[in-house]
This record gives structure tokens, C-alpha cells and sequence, in this order.
């Protein structure tokens, strides 16, 4: 792989990646912290305790990677810690289906963040392991966006704004968070 002048070195193009994912792992597992504390006696609370233990195992993954390999997290956790429990209360004090619509978006996202970094990671062979997380994670990812169409995102109010929104949000959470 040829660098070109202004490209990133591969050293810092995986630390972004590592920075990033650990960002959105923190932002997933605060929106079902969210969503938890508004549906926590709803029918939809084990399914929400089930994903949000999933992403704080990706979280606590992502925090190994941080300090095994130095890498600086992003200066927008503060941020991210406060706006992705307010997405989740909110999404959820819509309803359990607008709970679910918010899951749907942002796994959409993610789900297409991990196959572009998954990609990108097929120019490193020495990232095999990060190449299996990323993989692994994508996954569970794209499996809490099935269930959360199975659980009614399609019928929650106004679905298609909802999803519109939230999807830019995330994209915009992503774009800041490999950066700074």
C-alpha cells in the first residue's frame, strides 16, 4: 500500500479506527443505559439488558485496545456519554417502537462503519485481530438491527424521520470522533 502526501500512516489509520469504535461503543452502550431507564419494567427490557450488555462487551474490548496499544480516545466522551443517554431516554419515552427505530438507525450505521473498516483492514494482514473484533462486532451489530425490526421499528411514529435523523447523527458522532 503506496502512501501518498496528506495520507494518514497505517500506525495512525488503525489508531483511528481503534478511537472511533471505542467512541461508538460507549455512545451504543449510553443509549441502552437510556432506553433502559424509561422501558425498565416494559416487555422490551430484557431484549434492551441483553443488547446493552452486548455493547459494553465491545466497549470493555475497545478499552483494552485503547491502553494495550496507547491509543488517545476521543476528547468527546463527555459528550457522547451525555447525548447517547438522551437519545436513548427519548427514543424510548416514544414508545418501545421508537426505542427499536433508534436501535435500527444507528445499527445501520454501524453495520456500515464496520464493513468499511473491515475492508480497509484487508491492507493490513498484521491486523488480524482487529480485523476478527471488527468482523465478530459487525455481527452483533447487524443482529440488534434485526431485532429491532422484529420488535416493531417499522411502526413506531413518524419511522422513516426518526430513522433519517438518528442516522445523521451517528454519521456526524463518527466523522468527529476519528478525529478529535
Amino acid at each position: 500500500m503506496k502512501i501518498l502526501p496528506g495520507d494518514l500512516s497505517p500506525s495512525k489509520t488503525i489508531d483511528r479506527m481503534i478511537r472511533v469504535d471505542h467512541a461508538g461503543e460507549y455512545g451504543a452502550a449510553r443509549i441502552y443505559e437510556g432506553q433502559l431507564s424509561v422501558l425498565k419494567n416494559s416487555s422490551s427490557a430484557p431484549l434492551l439488558e441483553h443488547m446493552r450488555a452486548q455493547e459494553q462487551a465491545h466497549l470493555d474490548t475497545f478499552d483494552n485496545l485503547i491502553r494495550a496499544r496507547r491509543v488517545r480516545p476521543t476528547v468527546l466522551s463527555p459528550v457522547w456519554h451525555v447525548a447517547g443517554y438522551v437519545l436513548g431516554a427519548l427514543s424510548a419515552r416514544l414508545g418501545e417502537k421508537s426505542a427499536m427505530a433508534c436501535t435500527v438507525a444507528v445499527e445501520e450505521v454501524i453495520d456500515e462503519h464496520y464493513a468499511r473498516q473491515s475492508k480497509e483492514l484487508d491492507n493490513f494482514p498484521h491486523e488480524e485481530e482487529l480485523q476478527k473484533i471488527i468482523r465478530q462486532f459487525r455481527e452483533d451489530e447487524q443482529r440488534h438491527r434485526e431485532l429491532g425490526i422484529e420488535h416493531g421499528a417499522a411502526d413506531a411514529p413518524a419511522f422513516k424521520v426518526m430513522k433519517t435523523m438518528i442516522k445523521m447523527a451517528s454519521k456526524t458522532a463518527i466523522w468527529f470522533s476519528t478525529r478529535i
